[in-house]
């Protein structure tokens, strides 16, 4: 049996990983932990090291919360030797690399900027095609709550095209930007120009378009419920165990 902390319980994604981890064979939730203490079935602790004063059995910490706090809920985790999978966006690679530092022997710190399936099978096929198309785009779409712009899943998408391909991109059309129009044509991440849109009837969904002479291509994968981010999740929970070390991206666990 694994045993489960949920950091974010009280969020929307929070409370569908706890849905999921209630619902596994395998897991039993420790305790949640949410600054916005909300009654449960389930101890909820305001703090990370709150919980770990309380509870000795935590094998791993579920991390969905806030750039803003992220980087602390793994430093003490980490430092109890408690595997974390985290979810959270706004981290770095060197901020990851800075907290690889602390991960001990036989404990493993797993980030994911997407869990979703699809979405990893996306950011595979534009690193795919990145090499065969001189311009690249990335747009993608999330509700109007979302706390980062761009999010993690686009931020990695750009990076992924920029490291695949052989050429740098020009970006066109930057230059031609109007006055009052200043960031028409997106942020550039890499190179590649990255575009957000946040408007009530989305939850997630990203595309990316590539052009060369003559033709375009897009792909797209859309996410209409946190239910489908909870397999990865899962996923995720259960590799830890047997891991150590920094993992980034959930497609190193689906080899």
């Amino acid at each position: 049996m694994i045993h489960v902390a949920v950091s974010g319980c009280a969020g929307r994604m929070g409370a569908t990983v706890v849905a999921a981890v209630l619902a596994a064979d395998d897991m039993d939730l420790v305790c949640g932990i949410d600054p916005h203490q909300t009654p449960a079935a389930f101890p909820v602790y305001k703090s990370v090291p709150e919980a770990l004063a309380a509870q000795d059995t935590i094998d791993v910490l579920i991390d969905f919360t806030e750039p803003s706090s992220v980087a602390d809920n793994i430093r003490s985790c980490l430092a109890a030797h408690i595997n974390c999978v985290v979810g959270t966006t706004g981290l770095t690679p060197a901020d990851l690399e800075k907290l690889a530092e602390q991960v001990c022997d036989n404990t493993c710190l797993f980030y994911a900027p997407n869990f979703t399936i699809g979405a990893v099978l996306m950011m595979q096929f534009a690193e795919m095609a990145a090499k065969y198309f001189p311009e690249a785009e990335v747009i993608e779409f999330h509700h109007c709550h979302k706390k980062d712009a761009p999010s993690g899943t686009a931020m990695n998408t750009a990076r992924r095209i920029a490291a695949a391909r052989d050429h740098t991109s020009l970006a066109p059309g930057r230059e031609t930007e109007v006055a009052d129009g200043q960031g028409a044509r997106g942020a550039l991440v890499e190179g590649v120009p990255v575009h957000s849109v946040r408007s009530n009837g989305y939850s997630a969904s990203q595309e990316v378009i590539f052009g060369s002479m003559g033709q375009t291509l897009t792909i797209r994968h859309d996410s209409w419920d946190r239910a489908s981010y909870m397999p990865g999740v899962l996923l995720a929970v259960r590799a830890v165990i047997d891991r150590e070390g920094l993992i980034i991206g959930l497609e190193n666990l689906m080899a």
